[in-house]
């Protein structure tokens, strides 16, 4: 078994938790390479005795990748372990750490992998392009959401939803978000959006701070195609991000078209954990509540 092992060093400055890890799982007798999940600034030290490999070309022969960080490390290693069929886990060193499986002092479960007592849990996708003028001229694939959104002038986009081409809603507002179940508790639940069990097979709209009672969130079903037209926004400052990622500029006029995936993020499962209990151990002080 090879196992791709790639670190935020952002996070993990030492490299202690994937040493760790590393350590555990050559004893298991399983083979790894380590890899950077992203580019790093030059002025950030690298120790000296480390060996990273590059991950676009060991990622093709490996069975697993363990990424290292918080939800937002995982959300962009993911997609490279998407593309290349092969299932992720994630270890938490962040915050919340939702997608993770394991928090850092957890590590010593990694030992299972070789004797295959995991399971692997499929999270549906959302790919969305923008259209301008009749011609596509943005593409992406998300896990969590994809984001519409003012800029930073406190003024308001004017937006059409559509749902299989029929008209959900007009409204004016800060924004609206299309997510997945996975991503329905990140900024869609923020936005009041409904939470939603992970390996569920939905799409979310979430309204963000609208001017109207009347957008209220939707959970649709899995096969609706989600459409916005984006009408007046003041200096034409709208903005579009996947996952949380680069922005794309919107102009007047321009439509949004959001549709289930055919790729689908794997989970890797070491545990038995429920979502409430994850849900109860993330957001709510349980000693608060004896």
């Amino acid at each position: 078994m090879k196992v791709v092992m790639t670190p935020n060093p952002y996070r993990d400055r030492n490299f202690k938790y994937v040493e760790q890890a590393e350590q555990i799982l050559r004893a298991a007798g399983v083979e790894t390479r380590l890899c950077l999940p992203f580019g790093v600034d030059k002025s950030f030290p690298l120790p000296p005795d480390k060996v990273f490999h590059n991950l676009s070309e060991e990622i093709k022969g490996a069975d697993m990748l363990i990424c290292f960080g918080g939800d937002g490390t995982i959300l962009h290693a993911s997609k490279t372990a998407t593309f290349h069929n092969i299932p992720v886990l994630g270890v938490n060193i962040g915050t919340m750490g939702f997608m993770a499986e394991l928090e850092a002092s957890e590590l010593d479960l990694l030992a299972r992998l070789a004797t295959g007592q995991y399971s692997v849990e499929r999270r549906m996708m959302l790919a969305v392009d923008v259209q301008r003028e009749g011609q596509i001229i943005y593409n992406d694939t998300a896990l969590n959401d994809i984001a519409i959104t003012k800029g930073a002038v406190a003024r308001v986009i004017q937006m059409d939803v559509l749902c299989d081409g029929v008209l959900a809603y007009n409204f004016a507002g800060d924004g609206v978000l299309v997510s997945t179940p996975t991503g329905s508790t990140a900024y869609s639940m923020s936005a009041g959006g409904p939470l939603v069990e992970p390996t569920a097979r939905n799409i979310i709209i979430t309204p963000i701070c609208a001017h109207t009672v009347q957008a209220r969130p939707f959970v649709t079903a899995k096969d609706r195609e989600i459409t916005v037209r984006i009408g007046k926004t003041g200096r034409k400052n709208a903005f579009l991000s996947t996952d949380g990622g680069r922005a794309v500029r919107l102009n007047l006029g321009d439509v949004v078209r959001v549709r289930r995936s055919r790729h689908e993020t794997r989970l890797v499962r070491l545990k038995r954990t429920s979502f409430f209990e994850i849900i109860n151990n993330k957001f709510f002080d349980r000693r608060g509540a004896e």
